[in-house]
């Protein structure tokens, strides 16, 4: 999908939620642990429920692994269903050198057909540029994720006095450019978007942590967004787990409107001053 398919996409939806589906066969609804695919059948009716208040779906791969060659199956079926104009996120954090990231880039770009993947830069230049070779095709670098451990080594300074996320973010965009490369940034570091959003002002963020994580949509939106928007933040657990009963697809849907609505306000809010 290109940029400016991308960004069409939001400004028609009034939105730029990314739903993510952290299905976890141990939460989902009782009832259909009776189905003979559960884990499809649970994300399928969270995609019709959801489908008109986001512009991307973001299934996080360690889910299905856990479950094996059945997992793999289930998360096929899934990115089969979710509609092509919708941007298609491999949450799988891969980070290895040339041939083996290669594969994985034809694993998760060719065999299914995702829009963009995850990955992880910390082995260097050779581990996300096979990534890049695909046309039309994201990678999703870690940058400043939201997660606690992520002082151990994000914010650790270097001899310039630069931290670590920043020559992260600045050396990779050496790599890609705003066309086919964006960087996750935690919505719990909304303190710092203004910052890192001078590093890159016109990549796209990916921006977990908002919802159940505690971070704020609008601190996020008012010093991440630009003028092509430059976020698709993500809810996962807030959204699918909204409730757990036979009504959980309706409640998913209810949730997702509310997070769009609010978007849809911070698109005017923030957009008009750009």
């Amino acid at each position: 999908m290109k940029k400016s398919e991308l960004f069409s996409h939001i400004q028609s939806t009034r939105s730029y939620l990314c739903v993510g589906l952290d299905t976890d066969i141990q939460k989902i609804p009782a009832h259909l642990k009776k189905e003979k695919d559960p884990v499809f059948e649970f994300n399928k009716q969270i995609i019709d429920a959801t489908l008109e208040y986001c512009i991307a779906y973001k299934p996080n791969i360690a889910f299905y692994e856990a479950l094996g060659g059945a997992g793999w199956e289930s998360l096929q079926k899934t990115v089969e269903y979710i509609p092509k104009n919708k941007f298609k996120i491999a949450d799988a954090k891969r980070g290895d050198i040339g041939n083996t990231s290669s594969l994985y880039a034809k694993a998760f770009f060719e065999n299914m057909s995702f829009d963009a993947i995850t990955v992880a830069p910390y082995m260097g230049k050779d581990s996300v540029t096979p990534f890049l070779e695909y046309k039309n095709k994201w990678t999703i670098v870690l940058a400043h994720t939201s997660n606690q451990g992520s002082k151990d080594f994000q914010v650790v300074k270097n001899t310039s006095g630069n931290f670590l996320y920043e020559d992260v973010m600045l050396k990779s965009m050496e790599w890609g450019d705003d066309s086919n490369m964006m960087f996750v940034v935690g919505a719990t570091r909304s303190d710092k978007m203004r910052e890192i959003r001078k590093l890159a002002p016109d990549h796209f963020f990916l921006v977990p942590g908002v919802g159940a994580q505690g971070g704020s949509l609008e601190e996020v939106s008012k010093y991440g967004l630009t003028k092509s928007c430059g976020l698709i933040v993500n809810s996962s657990r807030g959204i699918i787990y909204a409730s757990n009963n036979k009504n959980f697809a309706k409640d998913a849907a209810i949730s997702a409107k509310l997070v769009q609505q609010e978007m849809d306000k911070y698109l005017d809010l923030f957009l008009a001053n750009e």
